[in-house]
């Protein structure tokens, strides 16, 4: 079990800074995530039924598996949130902390669409 106990701060990524194509927006469900794998990096991109748009990483830090794009997204008390399907823990889709457990959280990274495309920022 690996687990963390630092907040993972989010990433900025500039204007002309490392964007990965993940697909086209028009493949992305509304409530649903998605999977993308960038070399090491796994990242989990949501689309929301208001067509917002979140990257976080893929990877639970209660298990290690590599399983938050199946998670169900939703809300709590206004905080878009995706629950992970293992043990359902929560993660805030806006800065990545475990809404469940003090001090774990996943990666967030900036997500835009450009010419069509959905895009992820790493760098």
């Amino acid at each position: 079990m690996t687990t963390t106990s630092e907040q993972v701060q989010p990433r900025q990524a500039r204007e002309d800074g490392d964007w990965r194509t993940v697909c086209p927006l028009a493949r992305l469900q509304p409530e649903r995530g998605v999977a993308a794998l960038f070399g090491e990096v796994q990242v989990a991109v949501f689309r929301l039924h208001d067509d917002r748009l979140f990257a976080l990483g893929n990877v639970d830090p209660r298990t290690g598996a590599a399983v938050l794009s199946r998670g169900i997204v939703g809300d709590r008390g206004g905080v878009p949130t995706v629950a992970s399907p293992l043990y359902k823990e929560s993660f805030s889709l806006l800065d990545g902390r475990c809404l469940d457990v003090e001090g774990r959280s996943v990666p967030t990274y900036p997500v835009r669409i450009h010419g069509g495309d959905v895009q992820v920022g790493l760098a």
